[in-house]
């Protein structure tokens, strides 16, 4: 279930930090499309951006994150981690360096599109109760030449409570939350993958209130062919997340029986139901 609404503390300081973690097998180009959308191509700008070094990264990534540093100077904030500790965990260590209430999250192969900051944070400026903000995403090929459909999410805090019992409520890529909410759930919960879906459930069931708007906010390098690369390795991974679910009683029993049987089933069936499954959840 739900928890009982907490209120989040209003925030009287406009400033806003954009949080990314990148490791070695990004690409560098995708990388500067990334910064550039957050920044140079938004019409309300960040007041920091933390980048976090999840582990070494190649000699083409220093060199962009260089040049990044050239041209945004004292707004960036590098943490650099010596090894790989995964994603939950890098975005753990750099929230902690965020000089602002108000976090955006953005992922170092997406764009943000140019009015996203604009229309997000005075929304959570003016609705003081929600605590994490997100909205639609479009998925694109990975040259972002063809739109291939959309992440659609519902908007009000209920309508989200009932969407998380079965999947994810929120865009990852696409959302603000408050700082002072996420640490004191802890942060992104210990889990390999799928951390911040554990985490939107750590903070439903905690009484925190989400919310997403009806814009598209983000352009997403993904499709369908995602749905072959999770195949049977990686329910694991979904089944640690709905075990954590129910540790945090955010799901009955019943509720992880049902979830893991309809997870099994699908890793376990041939590419084209996957990929129908897939286009039917994401369209």
């Amino acid at each position: 279930m739900c928890g009982e609404f907490k209120i989040s503390s209003e925030n009287d300081d406009v400033g806003f930090s954009v949080l990314l973690s990148v490791y070695k097998n990004e690409s560098p180009s995708f990388l500067i499309e990334s910064i550039n959308s957050v920044y140079f191509s938004q019409t309300l700008k960040p007041s920091q951006i933390i980048l976090v070094k999840d582990g070494l990264l190649t000699p083409k990534l220093e060199n962009v994150l260089s040049e990044i540093k050239t041209n945004i100077g004292r707004l960036l904030t590098v943490v650099s981690l010596e090894e790989n500790k995964g994603l939950g965990a890098a975005l753990n260590i750099g929230l902690e360096k965020s000089k602002f209430e108000l976090v955006a999250r953005m992922d170092t192969d997406d764009i943000a599109e140019s009015n996203r900051f604009e229309l997000q944070i005075p929304y959570m400026l003016e609705n003081t109760d929600i605590s994490v903000c997100g909205g639609l995403v479009d998925e694109w090929n990975t040259d972002m030449t063809k739109r291939l459909g959309a992440r659609r999410v519902p908007g009000s805090h209920d309508d989200i409570c009932r969407f998380a019992k079965s999947r994810s409520p929120m865009n990852h890529p696409s959302v603000v939350f408050r700082k002072s909410a996420v640490l004191d759930v802890g942060g992104y919960p210990p889990l390999r993958k799928a951390q911040d879906y554990a985490l939107w459930s750590l903070l439903l069931s905690k009484g925190y209130k989400l919310a997403n708007l009806d814009k598209v906010l983000v352009k997403m390098r993904a499709g369908s062919e995602m749905a072959s690369r999770r195949g049977f390795s990686y329910l694991k991974y979904e089944i640690q997340l709905l075990r954590y679910q129910k540790s945090i009683n955010f799901l009955s029993a019943r509720q992880l029986l049902i979830n893991s049987t309809i997870k099994s089933i699908l890793r376990c069936s041939p590419h084209f139901v996957k990929v129908a499954a897939y286009r039917l959840l994401h369209s």
